[in-house]
């Protein structure tokens, strides 16, 4: 079981561990030993998720959320099985942590008088300089 927050907690049915050989330095021992883990949470299934979060989760996901609707995690960052487990474990707590903070409202506010006029200023500036550069009569 992984404890999230206090109102969120992951069973154990949910996550699914698969070992494969990493790449990188090891030696001989990338060759026989299986340290790469790639966890496997089925996100769409879970009862502990509310829909917002999932909804959250996906987007923060990108790549990594299947079309069934499970986040996999791919670790492959150490030479210990364990401690890639548990880096995995981490990745996945952290992500959903951050899907749960919900996203602040944008108040939609207008531009103040001074900016407009800035603004308006800046386009008649521009304008002029502009005009400016038009071609030269020869009777100038």
């Amino acid at each position: 079981m992984l404890r999230i927050t206090d109102k969120i907690t992951i069973q154990d049915w949910e996550l699914s561990e698969q070992f494969t050989r990493a790449s990188g330095p090891g030696g001989q021992n990338v060759n026989k030993v299986s340290t790469a883990v790639e966890l496997r949470f089925e996100a769409e299934r879970s009862p502990n998720l509310p829909q917002p979060v999932k909804n959250r989760l996906r987007r923060l996901a990108g790549r990594r959320w299947t079309k069934d609707g499970a986040l996999v995690l791919m670790v492959d960052e150490t030479r210990s099985q364990a401690r890639n487990r548990d880096i995995a474990r981490d990745r996945l707590a952290a992500l959903i942590t951050e899907a749960t903070k919900t996203p602040k409202r944008r108040i939609a506010t207008r531009p103040t008088l001074g900016a407009k006029k800035r603004r308006l200023k800046a386009k008649k500036m521009r304008g002029d300089v502009k005009a400016m550069r038009g071609s030269v009569s020869p009777d100038e």
